[in-house]
């Protein structure tokens, strides 16, 4: 079985390709730049009115890219998909002073740079892959991004933390957080990545794309580490550039889970929120009314016999008294998100 899996991050976007027939840690592996740090350099880049069309892709450093734009005194314009970018709210968007354009009708801008927005591009990995003379035959690809999903009656945080507790009405491995083919409409970005693996690339995709949301694709590679296979009661956290995520984990199954936002965190309240979510005395409401996301567990679990830490910002944890150790699944510390990636395809075969 050969498998691409790609996870974008804020930073990066990690790539593998795995081959069943080879050890894992022995795989081709990539780490590029984020396809939106790639977009802004170009926006920041370009001396005239932009043009924008593509694909939804994670957007929120490419609005403050845009409104620099504005600033300037350019125009900008994007047709109506690749707006939701900015939000999924179209009139929120047009009140920043973007343009929506009905692309069956776009004679009007012919002299404004086009710019377009797209996270993945299987044809030009291909095309790279094939100058070093390798197979770049797969049987599955798997993508993860960050989706909060999008409902007009319910803020971002509200909404995205209502669907895990959704999720988690009882313990489930990590691997059941992926989506096999029945993703939700309200999971746009998602649905983007979906549908352009679906209809718009050159090469041929054999079977159903799964895709994840990048915290349970970093969470279920923790899990793989060498060290946290050997455990039964341990803390798994990814400490991202924007979102911190955690899970207990009692016997491979989250019991579990809190998301916060990074920047509200300190030594002192991630100590603090960890151990509370291991004695099951975390609430949703401490959470929250620290600006986080919020908090949802089911169960207990007897004692954190280690804490597993990844993410961009793990460093934070050093500052901690926790008992922590960097996951490095496949002995790659970029590697965690490709990893759960490729461990739910695996699981999602075999299971449906």
């Amino acid at each position: 079985m050969k498998v691409l899996a790609i996870d974008i991050g804020t930073g990066t976007q990690d790539i593998i390709y795995y081959n069943s027939e080879n050890e894992i840690k022995n795989s081709i592996k990539l780490v590029l730049p984020s396809p939106h740090l790639l977009i802004g350099q170009k926006i920041k880049k370009t001396k005239k009115d932009i043009y924008f069309t593509g694909e939804i892709i994670g957007g929120g450093k490419l609005k403050k890219r845009i409104m620099e734009h504005i600033n300037k005194g350019y125009k900008v314009a994007m047709e109506e998909n690749c707006a939701k970018t900015i939000r999924d709210d179209i009139k929120q968007v047009e009140s920043y002073g973007i343009e929506i354009v009905n692309k069956s009708n776009t004679k009007n801008y012919s002299n404004y740079k086009k710019i377009k927005l797209e996270e993945i591009d299987i044809d030009k990995l291909s095309n790279f892959i094939k100058e070093y003379d390798i197979d770049y035959d797969f049987d599955y690809i798997a993508i993860a991004v960050q989706d909060h999903g999008y409902n007009k009656n319910m803020g971002d945080r509200n909404f995205r933390f209502e669907k895990i507790k959704e999720k988690l009405t009882e313990p489930i491995y990590p691997e059941e957080f992926a989506f096999y083919g029945n993703i939700p409409k309200y999971y746009s970005r998602m649905k983007s990545v979906e549908n352009k693996l679906k209809n718009k690339t050159k090469i041929e995709i054999k079977n159903t794309p799964l895709l994840m949301d990048t915290k349970f694709a970093s969470i279920c590679g923790m899990c793989y580490d060498k060290i946290a296979k050997k455990l039964n009661n341990y803390i798994v956290i990814d400490i991202g550039n924007g979102h911190t995520t955690a899970a207990s984990i009692n016997k491979g199954k989250i019991q579990g889970i809190f998301e916060h936002h990074t920047s509200n965190l300190t030594k002192e309240s991630i100590e603090k929120y960890i151990k509370k979510l291991a004695n099951g005395s975390l609430t949703n409401e401490e959470i929250y009314n620290d600006h986080g996301h919020g908090a949802y567990i089911i169960n207990p679990i007897e004692k954190i016999e280690k804490v597993i830490v990844a993410g961009p910002r793990r460093d934070i944890i050093e500052k901690t008294t926790l008992d922590y150790h960097y996951a490095s699944p496949a002995g790659d510390v970029m590697m965690t998100g490709t990893i759960g990636l490729v461990k739910s395809v695996k699981y999602n075969i075999e299971n449906n």
